[in-house]
């Protein structure tokens, strides 16, 4: 497929006049188009889930969750994987991004770096890729010469290939394990995949890390468990978390934090089993970490 045959390269007739419109008028263009985005990345459901179905287990036994792309959609992968070390208790060897031409290019357009498939084959061969390793390759278009030899160099060492186009049997979507392609049809401005595109694989980056981080024993209930007390506003946080969790007070919230050496998933573990450090030690390590399966498993044995 030519490049300016690409859908996401039409010109799109619903805002051709977007220049002569008032002001709010322009902005209600611009939001009628990205209602089109969630009703795209809606018909994309039965493809994120199998996604998450095949990376989080995956991600259980030490794999990373990696992020490769060009440009836009290499900046958005950095940040998904850099907002998930805080918000999940994550390490940066946990999950990380690659963007063509490094971190120059989070910042700055650099010259044809998303041409090299050698820069990509570099950049992969750079973190040593396992069969445990998740990749999630992004492109608009489906078919950046960086993004799609990326995911097969990382296919063929045996790691999963995600993959997130809004181009239907693009290069991209043919070769990944897992295609995720939400057709959101010509942007706004033509050719500014920034705009709806960009839209789109925030919507699904956000749906595939959080169904990992969920699936991975990292959420109990909708409460982000793994937090770290490291100050103040953390530990408070902690404390809040803990009392939502197990729905208690704050008091008695700190007093079990403070048993559990400041280890938050063991404090809710704690409380909810009214068990011993000990028992709630074993009831995680028998879950793999997981608080709802450790909390199950103690009533399961309770009930015997």
């Amino acid at each position: 497929m030519q490049f300016d045959d690409l859908l996401t390269e039409q010109r799109n007739h619903r805002s051709t006049h977007i220049d002569r419109e008032s002001t709010l008028e322009m902005v209600g263009t611009i939001n009628r188009e990205d209602h089109r985005v969630a009703r795209a990345v809606q018909k994309q459901l039965p493809e994120i889930a199998a996604a998450i179905d095949a990376a989080y287990p995956k991600f259980d036994q030490g794999g990373r969750l990696i992020y490769v792309g060009a440009g836009t959609s290499g900046r958005l992968g950095v940040i998904d994987a850099t907002e998930l070390q805080p918000t999940y208790g994550l390490t940066e060897q946990q999950t990380f991004g690659l963007i063509a031409g490094g971190n120059q290019a989070l910042t700055h357009t650099l010259p044809s770096v998303e041409d090299s498939p050698e820069l990509a084959q570099d950049d992969l061969a750079a973190v040593q890729l396992t069969e445990n390793d998740v990749v999630v390759a992004s492109a608009a278009s489906g078919q950046t010469p960086y993004t799609v030899a990326a995911l097969k160099f990382a296919q063929e060492h045996g790691a999963i290939g995600i993959g997130f186009s809004c181009i239907e049997e693009s290069p991209l979507a043919q070769l990944a394990d897992y295609p995720i392609t939400p057709v959101v049809g010509p942007e706004v401005i033509t050719g500014a995949t920034l705009l709806k595109a960009g839209t789109a694989e925030k919507m699904v980056l956000n749906m595939l890390s959080t169904g990992i981080m969920v699936k991975s024993g990292k959420v109990y209930q909708n409460l982000m468990i793994n937090v770290v007390p490291t100050n103040g506003k953390t530990f408070e946080r902690a404390k809040k978390i803990i009392a939502e969790a197990t729905q208690t007070s704050t008091l008695a919230a700190e007093r079990a934090l403070d048993r559990a050496g400041n280890n938050v998933p063991l404090a809710i573990v704690l409380i909810e089993t009214k068990g011993t450090i000990a028992e709630a030690k074993k009831l995680l390590d028998a879950t793999g970490g997981h608080v709802s399966q450790a909390v199950k498993l103690s009533d399961d044995v309770h009930q015997v």
